[in-house]
């Protein structure tokens, strides 16, 4: 029998498969690092950099850097967490996140991570963009306000509802979420609350109607445990609190 290969995850041994990113295998061995655009149905791209690791001394993305044998990875240090703090930071200035307003609150995975990562407070100046509200559908409503550009939305209706509602435009600090339709109306696409799509967003920018405050707030699914624990919204059946966005 060989010899389950394995790197060094914060002084823990961390197995993994050929193929497997650092991410991936420590997610298969419970090892939670902070992340916001990176799920595992999804090819990853590296994009928010929330899950910046330290790999032999360099810092990289732990969604997107391959798992090796003898590697020695660090996540859970003061400067990594500094690291994420200040992104998030960014984060919450560029768009518009009022999280006692929101009603994704307690149920958010970007509220989550700067909890998780020391995030108390903002540091920057808010940016405060006036961007549209989409409300068009009949059954879900789309602030822009929040979204942090993660593709998450984009990827899921692209490859795996083949319907191609959401799409990128733009550069830098141009760069925004926009409905494929001429319009750019989210009711004139033939999107759905049980599309994929509609379940993987890890703000309140997609939020279903009518369901807001359904669970009172203190006792939503980051309420109760943090994200280390209960991990990803989009990983969870509805019946854990997952796949909602209440």
């Amino acid at each position: 029998m060989s010899e389950q290969v394995h790197f060094t995850l914060d002084g823990r041994p961390v197995p993994f498969q050929d193929g497997q990113t650092l991410m991936a295998a420590a997610l298969d061995a419970g090892v939670y690092i902070p992340h916001l655009c990176f799920n595992p149905e999804f090819t990853p791209h590296g994009s928010c950099r929330v899950c910046l690791v330290k790999v032999n001394g360099r810092v990289q993305a732990a969604c997107t850097t391959p798992a090796a044998a003898g590697l020695t990875v660090q996540s859970e240090t003061e400067e990594l967490r500094e690291i994420r703090r200040g992104i998030l930071q960014m984060l919450f200035v560029e768009g518009n996140h009022v999280c006692p307003a929101c009603e994704k609150s307690g149920a958010c995975q970007l509220q989550a991570v700067a909890y998780y990562v020391g995030m108390l407070a903002p540091h920057y100046t808010h940016f405060y963009p006036r961007r549209p509200v989409d409300a068009s559908h009949p059954e879900a409503v789309i602030d822009f306000n929040r979204c942090i550009l993660c593709e998450l939305c984009v990827r899921a209706s692209r490859d795996v509802d083949g319907k191609n509602v959401f799409a990128v435009q733009g550069r830098g600090i141009q760069a925004r979420l926009v409905v494929n339709t001429p319009s750019g109306q989210l009711g004139a696409t033939q999107f759905s609350i049980h599309d994929k799509a509609a379940q993987v967003c890890p703000t309140g920018t997609i939020l279903i109607k009518h369901r807001g405050y359904e669970t009172p707030i203190g006792q939503r699914l980051y309420d109760r445990k943090p994200i280390s624990v209960v991990g990803d919204v989009a990983q969870l059946p509805e019946s854990r609190g997952g796949r909602r966005h209440d």
